[in-house]
């Protein structure tokens, strides 16, 4: 995500960093270079819809059993499968032009409907007396959509980074400090996203901060 409204890092993602003297003979496709066939796949392997899948179980899991599976998997259901089922459908239609969402304006219309969908979860959670960290960690990952959404108006601050920082805090202040080590994955998600052009460092760096701040004084102040 960009340092200003309109740089490449407002555009669709690409897998470049090929030099200029690696350029392919005319009409050959390029190769894409080793760095960036590794951003690629990280940042694929760590979007936010696998990261929500893989932390909220291992949460629900660790504090409350099959009860906390169970949990997990609504939650998941509207933070992380209906959005990725709204954003294919976009595709499809046109009106996205990749999974990532990589042009800014249109993340304006995707955050909102994820804001919708986590806010249903969560007034269902409450409803029916959910498990009280299963319900905290819907209402951090709503809060930090907030000022991402703010944000993201004018500028393309990093989704992959907010969660995955989001994400080990609110696991940190539930199952123990130790699982801050993880926070050295953050950095390696942000030069994935860096080195296939789709944000700046700087970016990601306040997608990370923006992500672990909220999050994580929501999750610790809700559970």
């Amino acid at each position: 995500m960009t340092t200003a409204g309109a740089s490449t890092a407002d555009t669709p993602e690409a897998t470049t960093g090929a030099s200029t003297a690696d350029a392919p003979a005319p009409g050959a496709a390029a190769a894409p270079s080793a760095s960036a066939v590794w951003a690629r796949r990280v940042t694929d392997g760590v979007e936010p819809k696998n990261v929500i899948l893989a932390f909220l179980p291992l949460i629900g899991v660790a504090r409350y059993g099959w009860t906390g599976l169970a949990w997990a998997a609504f939650a998941a259901l509207f933070a992380a499968v209906v959005p990725t089922l709204f954003i294919r459908a976009g595709i499809r239609r046109g009106s996205l032009e990749d999974r990532h969402v990589g042009r800014r304006k249109r993340r304006l219309v995707v955050i909102p409907f994820i804001m919708a969908s986590v806010l249903f979860s969560f007034a269902v959670m409450v409803l029916a007396d959910a498990p009280a960290d299963m319900t905290a960690m819907v209402a951090a990952m709503f809060a930090a959509l907030v000022p991402i959404m703010v944000i993201t108006v004018w500028w393309k601050v990093s989704i992959h980074t907010a969660v995955a920082a989001g994400a080990v805090v609110c696991t940190a202040v539930a199952l123990g400090p130790w699982w801050l080590l993880l926070l050295a994955a953050v950095p390696v998600i942000g030069w994935s996203r860096v080195v296939l052009r789709d944000h700046t460092p700087a970016q990601t760096v306040v997608g990370a901060l923006v992500g672990a701040a909220t999050a994580g004084l929501t999750f610790w102040a809700a559970r």
